[in-house]
């Protein structure tokens, strides 16, 4: 009874061992020879070396501002200095990034634009008159935007200058 189960099994394994397959077999084993990854080696590692800090040398001190400190009274005097003492405009109590340019107006061979503050006032400039909280000066007014040059002043109390625009709303 043994011999009935075991012939087909014998029959099977015969039909699975022939070299039907014997060229699919050697490509996989041949497939990968001579195809070794290279990895590039680490690199060096410099060793540390410390910095003996002697001011002797005559080296600034690193805790210590390297500008002038500031001048009581305001900052330090100069040609960057914008005039505290003028009267300020409308503009001026408005941070630039509330204030749109809706429109653009020329007259008398003067370009004016037309500024809408958040409290929903229209408000005509041209160059020469000052915007925003920065000491905003208008440098340039065209049909497209607004050109202001402002003066900020930073921790050592100097006054240094930046160009901002406004442009015309579509």
């Amino acid at each position: 009874m043994k011999l009935i189960y075991l012939a087909p099994l014998l029959l099977l394994l015969a039909g699975c061992g022939g070299e039907e397959f014997q060229d699919l077999r050697d490509f996989v084993k041949n497939s990968g020879a001579g195809m070794r990854g290279k990895i590039e080696p680490p690199p060096e590692v410099k060793p540390y070396e410390s910095f003996a800090y002697n001011n002797d040398e005559g080296l600034p001190d690193p805790f210590k501002p390297r500008k002038e400190e500031a001048r009581p009274g305001g900052g330090n005097l100069g040609v960057n200095q914008p005039d505290l003492e003028r009267p300020r405009e409308a503009l001026e109590e408005f941070p630039l990034e509330s204030l749109k340019m809706v429109g653009y107006l020329y007259r008398s061979k003067i370009g004016y634009a037309v500024i809408r503050a958040t409290d929903g006032k229209l408000h005509r400039v041209k160059a020469g008159n000052y915007i925003g909280p920065n000491f905003g000066l208008i440098k340039e007014v065209t049909e497209t935007e607004v050109v202001i040059k402002e003066m900020l002043q930073d921790s050592a109390g100097e006054w240094t200058e930046r160009i901002s625009s406004l442009q015309l709303l579509e």
